[in-house]
């Protein structure tokens, strides 16, 4: 029987290098659902107005988003082994669907903080699905051209997301976020189910629901922990950190047991392959960049310099764009001339920007900070396409649903780490500088040149790292010790005693 990557290495050369019709609809509809993780930022002021609710309360729209996305990610490696590609990409939707169209008519808050849940759960799902397929599909000497276009789902959509609601809030109440949203993804999702073909063949296997719950509580409570270190009062927030991170310790010592009758939830054997390890460290480095630079530019040109929402919205979209843009260019550089020529420039150029914005003040030029930003992001799409392909591209396909999971749980992570860092440090800057008797303006400002210097100094590490990864992707070893016993011949039974420690 010949494999997929043997089919695929058999068609036409001109057939090959069209981006196969699946992961044209996959990558289509992740945008969409991964635009809903920051479209409500700007709906915040409309919400406490119309619903009477503290600004707390409503940022845990976007804070209940994150956190279950961190809860449900791990589940999806074992959840797309073990259902088909429409099954999954079905499921995902119509989850989506249904919480987007509870959202638009949510009569009170508590209504809208179950729909966002519910569409997180969706969400959760599409970008493991996406990337899994792509790595199944697609021959490995055209996978740089296609995670290009990859690269816009995942990266530019988060940042795209609060110029897109500033537009639409320009046009009435915060509910056509969600109005809008939905005939798109219906539509998406319809022509998806009419053209999608399955991929590979599903696997039956048990599930360990203590490692489902361990992975929920530990990457929930550590991402909610995360968010919270902003906060005046430390010493909650950093209990449920290491409440989370022991947790997760939990969950790693469960699920080496698992591994050892090859049945584990998430598959942390994906570790052992040290192109993937430095990927996914350089990655997460990246995504902190990334969500550190969304949560300090907007406080800066609304709090700062006067601008409205829409404005500060429009001034971050080119770099959201060009990020976008030059995704696919990015794929086929990298195919031509492998991974360590684009990510080493790439790594380089975000020192260059944070660089550039510690030099924030009063009166910068609105054009610098433009410039600044875009070089930001397409220093960001110049690594991240070549470092998510030779990542997943160093493990061997049974693996690559695991490497998806752990890839987008890590981004929730980074997110979250990110973006507590940089309020932290500013916040505590800001507190020190108006203890002295500074303004409150210039004491802010103070903060957020520490919070991206700080940034900037973590982006160094991704510099270093990128020269130790390969140009290309080196065939993938098998991970030692797979076990012996079938997955489809263990029983729920055969786990429901076994002791975890």
């Amino acid at each position: 029987m010949t494999t997929t990557q043997e089919a695929l290495d058999a068609k036409p050369t001109s057939e090959r290098r069209r981006t196969p019709a699946v992961v044209r609809l996959l990558v289509l509809a992740t945008f969409v659902v991964i635009l809903n993780e920051t479209i409500m930022i700007n709906a915040i002021p409309r919400l406490m107005a119309d619903m009477n609710i503290t600004e707390q309360a409503a940022q845990w729209l976007s804070t209940a988003f994150m956190l279950t996305m961190a809860a449900v990610i791990p589940v999806t490696g074992w959840f797309l082994q073990r259902v088909t590609t429409r099954s999954a990409y079905a499921t995902a939707m119509g989850v989506f669907l249904a919480g987007t169209a509870l959202a638009a008519v949510a009569p009170v808050f508590e209504v809208l903080l179950l729909a966002r849940i519910v569409q997180a759960t969706g969400t959760a799902v599409m970008m493991p699905l996406l990337m899994t397929t792509l790595m199944t599909v697609v021959p490995e000497r055209d996978r740089g051209r296609v995670m290009g276009n990859v690269t816009m789902a995942i990266s530019v959509a988060p940042a795209m997301g609060p110029a897109v609601s500033g537009l639409i809030l320009q046009l009435g109440s915060w509910r056509l976020l969600f109005a809008a949203v939905l005939p798109i993804a219906a539509l998406i999702a319809w022509r998806g189910l009419a053209q999608l073909e399955n991929v590979g063949e599903p696997q039956l296997s048990t599930i360990d629901w203590f490692s489902v719950g361990a992975a929920a509580l530990g990457f929930g409570s550590l991402v909610y922990g995360l968010s919270r270190l902003g906060e005046s009062d430390k010493l909650v927030p950093a209990s449920i950190v290491v409440f989370g991170l022991a947790t997760i310790a939990v969950f790693v010592v469960r699920q080496l047991r698992l591994q050892r009758r090859d049945v584990p939830l998430l598959d942390l054997r994906i570790l052992r392959h040290p192109t993937y390890a430095l990927s996914l460290l350089l990655m997460s480095l990246g995504f902190m960049a990334m969500m550190g630079s969304m949560i300090l530019l907007p406080i800066y040109l609304q709090n700062l310099r006067g601008l409205t929402p829409l404005e500060t919205g429009m001034l971050v979209m080119p770099g959201g764009l060009a990020m976008g843009l030059i995704g696919p260019g990015v794929g086929r550089l990298f195919d031509r001339f492998g991974g360590r020529k684009l990510i080493i420039p790439g790594s380089a150029g975000i020192v260059l920007a944070l660089a550039g914005l510690t030099q924030i003040s009063a009166a910068m030029p609105y054009w610098q900070i433009l410039s600044l930003h875009a070089l930001l992001m397409i220093s960001l799409a110049v690594a991240f396409t070549p470092v998510f392909t030779l990542g997943l591209g160093a493990l061997p396909a049974h693996l690559y649903s695991h490497g998806s999971s752990m890839l987008a749980t890590l981004q929730q992570v980074a997110a979250a780490l990110g973006t507590a860092l940089v309020v932290t440090v500013m916040s505590g800057r800001a507190g020190s500088r108006i203890a002295d008797g500074a303004a409150q303006a210039v004491a802010q400002l103070d903060g957020m040149r520490l919070a991206f210097l700080v940034t900037a100094a973590l982006s160094v590490l991704m510099v270093a790292i990128a020269f130790l990864l390969p140009k290309h992707i080196a065939p993938a070893d098998e991970p030692e010790n797979l076990g012996n016993t079938p997955t489809e011949h263990r029983t729920s039974d055969d786990l429901a005693l076994e002791p975890v420690g």
